[in-house]
């Protein structure tokens, strides 16, 4: 794991730059408050270009964007309302608390153990694999007018459900049906039966039993 207590040898940092940053709040409500540079820099070709960030820092400052950023919201509209527990404005209070959880190879995640949840805090955030997360997004922004799961098939003159096996890696047809809403409880209890495999694979008990009772 890569270490920013220092810089590197060989590396350089602008003062001026490390003072403008740790000054300017992350998106108008986040504390830089490192004790460390977050950031190491280097001159390449009489530039001064980042090589590489503090992966607390990177999730931190990601974590904040999510929650304060408006372009960020513009792009993801589903983050719209979320938003960061006061103690967790400060870099330095969210990296002690990382420090304790698995995080390598993991994105953070607000509502796996907390279904709805917009508050990212300690009792609420947890680091997933990214495959797991993906599998429990619904992408309610992306799937259109109907259920998640049912898509209008025109040439059946019917609703199709649907379900992506996430062990297979490929989406399975779970039948036609005459309304959406029998379609999407095709749907619901596939995706439970997948849940409670995925939950046999976990060492974290609370995810586990997150995934056993998600989609009941």
């Amino acid at each position: 794991m890569l270490s920013f207590k220092k810089p590197t040898r060989g590396a350089k940092t602008s003062s001026g730059v490390a003072d403008m940053a740790k000054s300017k709040l992350v998106h108008g409500i986040g504390r830089n408050d490192a004790d460390y540079p977050v950031t190491i820099y280097d001159v390449i070709d009489g530039k001064l270009k980042q090589l590489r960030t503090c992966h607390f820092y990177h999730a931190w400052k990601h974590m904040i964007a999510r929650c304060y950023s408006q372009k960020f919201q513009a792009k993801y509209p589903t983050y719209r309302g979320c938003s960061v527990t006061p103690g967790w404005h400060s870099f330095a209070a969210f990296r002690a608390w990382m420090l304790t959880q698995p995080w390598e190879g993991s994105e953070l995640d607000k509502d796996i153990l907390e279904p709805g949840n917009k508050v990212y805090s300690p009792d609420a955030c947890i680091f997933v694999p990214s495959h797991l997360n993906m599998f429990m997004t619904d992408r309610a922004a992306a799937r259109g007018e109907w259920p998640i799961g049912v898509s209008w098939q025109k040439s059946a003159d019917k609703f199709k459900a649907y379900c992506r096996n996430p062990f297979t890696c490929k989406q399975e047809h779970l039948g036609m049906f005459s309304d959406p809403d029998a379609a999407h409880e095709s749907w619901r209890k596939r995706k439970h039966e997948l849940a409670c495999l995925y939950a046999e694979q976990q060492t974290d008990p609370r995810i586990a039993q997150a995934l056993r009772t998600r989609y009941l």
